[in-house]
């Protein structure tokens, strides 16, 4: 994928393919969204943490779904996704930086890349981290990263910790395998919520020492990381590190990639009108995102629909919503 871009206006720069859709997300909504806009004949892209970074994703049984179930929730997205992925959606793995949503195409900047899309899907959920440990925030950019594969080369022959325990957290230690000399992951959770086949590549890996049930307590360094504090089976412990990679869920809205460019609601949520378009004209959101949503799979996949369909009639110059039940 080329790494130059075109922003709006600027001549004589190659740019990053683009789609009619982004959707930045891959749960019940944004997979939702890209069934409908694929199935409609627009090119969609897919921009996605992983399967089980997401609310659905983690759950381990849905029972309440029409027509499907008891199924995990992971085994639900993974449907939704291969239905819309047989029209012709595209799905990335990936960490979505920041965006442009000024810009035409709109451009999203993620650890792999730049994607562009003349509308936006906004599928977030509300997974972010309200509270940090101590030192965290202090630290940032001295140690502390979000995103293995933006900064993983600056730990080349080091010792780093990864702390989570969902499909982004194992691939963003794995990936960060063919830098550091060691690899400790802290999953909180004794048991991993990740991909089967993916932990068990984590437990193969040579470089990779698990800590199952490990608390972090506080980020250790003055000037940068020297190491992480973390409590296990009743026990604390220092470990020395010259990095940290954090993946640990919250509850609030994930709109940090936003950078003040829509409108936010109380609790960090965003703001829609009827056809789950925002203040920026061609931005849709959807799901857990959202204001006041409720939150179940089925109505965040009815979202994805409904605002793909306005979507599609945004793209196209229409001005109602045209039912189509064969869709």
């Amino acid at each position: 994928m080329q790494e130059t871009f075109r922003l709006a206006g600027g001549p004589g720069f190659l740019g990053p393919e683009v789609y009619d859709v982004v959707v930045i997300g891959g749960g019940p909504a944004g997979a939702t969204a890209a069934l409908y806009t694929a199935r409609a004949g627009l090119k969609t892209l897919v921009v996605d943490k992983g399967l089980t970074a997401g609310a659905a994703g983690m759950a381990g049984q849905i029972v309440n779904f029409p027509g499907l179930g008891p199924l995990s929730g992971a085994d639900l997205v993974r449907r939704i996704r291969e239905q819309a992925a047989s029209f012709g959606a595209q799905f990335v793995t990936d960490r979505v930086l920041r965006v442009d949503l000024k810009s035409d195409p709109r451009q999203v900047w993620t650890g792999g890349g730049v994607y562009a899309g003349r509308v936006l899907i906004i599928a977030t959920g509300a997974m972010g981290r309200k509270h940090r440990v101590p030192g965290e925030e202090r630290l940032v950019g001295r140690g502390v990263s979000y995103c293995a594969t933006c900064d993983g080369a600056f730990f080349r022959d080091q010792e780093v910790a990864v702390v989570g325990n969902t499909d982004e957290a194992v691939e963003e230690a794995l990936a960060l395998t063919r830098f550091a000399a060691r690899v400790h992951f802290l999953p909180p959770t004794r048991d991993l919520r990740a991909d089967p086949a993916l932990a068990h590549e984590l437990g193969e890996n040579p470089k990779v020492t698990l800590y199952p049930a490990a608390h972090l307590e506080e980020v250790v360094g003055e000037e940068r990381v020297e190491g992480v504090r973390f409590r296990r089976e009743g026990q604390e412990y220092v470990l020395p590190v010259a990095g940290v990679f954090i993946y640990l869920q919250g509850n609030v809205p994930v709109t940090d990639f936003l950078e003040g460019q829509l409108p936010i609601g109380e609790g960090g949520c965003l703001l829609v009108d009827e056809n789950f378009q925002t203040a920026v004209p061609g931005v849709f959101a959807v799901g857990d995102v959202l204001c006041r949503h409720l939150k179940q799979a089925v109505v965040a996949a009815a979202e994805g629909a409904i605002a793909a369909m306005a979507a599609d009639r945004y793209l196209r110059g229409r001005t109602q919503l045209r039912p189509d039940w064969s869709r």
